[in-house]
């Protein structure tokens, strides 16, 4: 038995469905609290971001064999503990990158520009022509905090648009060749010589708030700053007091440290316009939801037909 926790493209389902039991309730990361009695006999189960697969949830589940994860980020899954109950864990690698690069780009395009957001002035008869003419991107500097696969794909996609690229990333070798074409440098150096700074790093221990409110004050007064990758890297409350002061040109957040957002989270950037907030979906694009759907029903038929 298949248990699904999130959306999920109707498609993938079917062909699990065509195979095994499947149980499909996209509303149940709403519910956390009801998942563990749901547990008995489910052999797969496939996750977002927003399902907390614990420690206390595997407990609750003696007959699960594998999890499937319907994006990249690991860090609502507890790997240790999967690993000590030989759980396999599939997360879907690759299968967003294209919507993730796209969301960063457009967002870099938008704050940079600047001109986007004056619809209010315009219905109202104004016409804010000579603050509406913004910059362009190219011949920016992209700082891309963390180089994995999404970071070398956005490079990739900026160098297009005469993009410089530099990137900060202790775990890759200066002699690597993922470093042609980009400039290796510190956090420090990166912040202060960016135009736009991405976020390309996982969530844990020794990235939380690497962001922070000190270090922020290395930004340029013309910069822009995305986060499309985990909320809890970059510290929200810091950020905003920067945003508010008009301390940067503007930030573009699809993650943030309490998802969904709540009152208290989001009075933080109340009557702010120079931020973008977007929920999550920076890698969920029809084609994108496609792709990752598939990818992991594979991956689970394949698991479960080997057992």
């Amino acid at each position: 038995m298949i248990l699904i926790t999130e959306f999920m493209d109707e498609e993938a389902i079917d062909f699990l469905r065509s195979k095994y039991e499947v149980v499909y309730d996209k509303e149940l990361a709403n519910k956390q609290q009801d998942i563990p009695n749901k547990m008995k006999g489910i052999k797969a189960l496939i996750v977002r971001n927003r399902t907390k697969v614990s420690e206390n949830l595997l407990e609750k589940s003696p007959n699960l064999s594998c999890v499937g994860r319907l994006g990249v980020g690991l860090d609502n899954i507890d790997l240790t503990a999967c690993k000590e109950k030989n759980i396999n864990v599939y997360p879907a690698t690759g299968a967003n990158t294209n919507s993730v690069v796209e969301y960063v780009i457009t967002t870099a395009l938008v704050l940079l520009r600047g001109a986007f957001n004056k619809n209010h002035q315009m219905i109202a008869g104004a016409w804010p022509r000579e603050e509406s003419s913004g910059n362009e991107i190219s011949g920016k500097t992209l700082g891309l905090v963390g180089f994995g696969e999404i970071a070398q794909k956005t490079s990739i996609l900026a160098k297009s648009f005469n993009m410089k690229i530099i990137a900060y990333d202790p775990f890759i070798e200066e002699t690597s060749n993922l470093w042609n074409g980009v400039t290796k440098v510190s956090l420090d150096e990166l912040l202060r010589s960016s135009d736009v700074v991405s976020i390309h790093t996982p969530l844990n221990e020794n990235t939380h708030h690497l962001i922070n409110s000190e270090n922020l004050k290395l930004l340029k007064q013309s910069s822009v700053i995305i986060n499309a990758a985990r909320g809890g890297v970059v510290d929200d409350k810091a950020l905003a007091k920067l945003l508010r002061g008009n301390k940067i040109k503007g930030a573009a957040l699809d993650v943030f440290e309490t998802e969904p957002m709540d009152q208290s989270s989001g009075d933080y950037f109340k009557g702010l316009d120079n931020v973008i907030l977007t929920p999550h979906i920076g890698g969920v694009t029809y084609e994108a939801n496609q792709q990752v759907s598939s990818m992991i029903a594979k991956k689970v038929d394949e698991h479960l037909s080997n057992l």
